[in-house]
């Protein structure tokens, strides 16, 4: 059975909208053979990343980066989870991958900056974009809503066998 893990900081009624509706979307009654596993950023572990199949992250923009909790999350698994870096230390040129992620941002005015630091980091690991980045700012309702369930079925579709 193939493996979704979903990692997100969700700490606002917002956030966490968009977050039952990813992971209502990857249980949709098409998708068949797939376990997600829903884990906050901060508990998440490198066990975790290495055993899944595929990955769904969500975070808040918070002043022009992501949220603290995911980025936490992403200094504690990367090294173990594949990452490669470059000479200077910094995220370097992934040898690309074949494990799809998708991501979802919300932010209240702005998400450009948490989006290219997610996709950064993310580019270096083992991972390949697999969906549209969902970005969300404002408000959050029905239609947001039903584009992060579909990203959330995008994804566990992605890899049912």
């Amino acid at each position: 059975m193939a493996r979704l893990l979903v990692v997100h900081h969700s700490p606002t009624t917002g956030v966490q909208a968009l977050t039952d509706a990813v992971v209502a979307g990857a249980h949709d009654d098409q998708v068949d053979d797939v376990e997600v596993r829903v884990v906050p950023a901060l508990e998440a572990r490198a066990d975790d990343v290495l055993a899944a199949d595929g990955y769904l992250l969500g975070t808040t923009a918070n002043f022009g980066y992501m949220s603290g909790a995911l980025k936490h999350f992403f200094d504690t698994i990367f090294l173990e989870a594949g990452g490669a870096l470059a000479e200077d230390g910094s995220a370097g040129a992934g040898a690309g991958g074949k494990r799809p992620f998708g991501l979802w941002v919300h932010g209240r005015y702005d998400t450009t900056g948490a989006v290219r630091s997610v996709l950064s980091i993310a580019g270096a690991l083992p991972w390949v974009q697999a969906a549209e980045v969902l970005e969300v700012v404002g408000e959050v309702g029905p239609e947001q809503e039903a584009a992060a369930y579909e990203l959330g079925g995008t994804l566990a579709a992605l890899l049912m066998p």
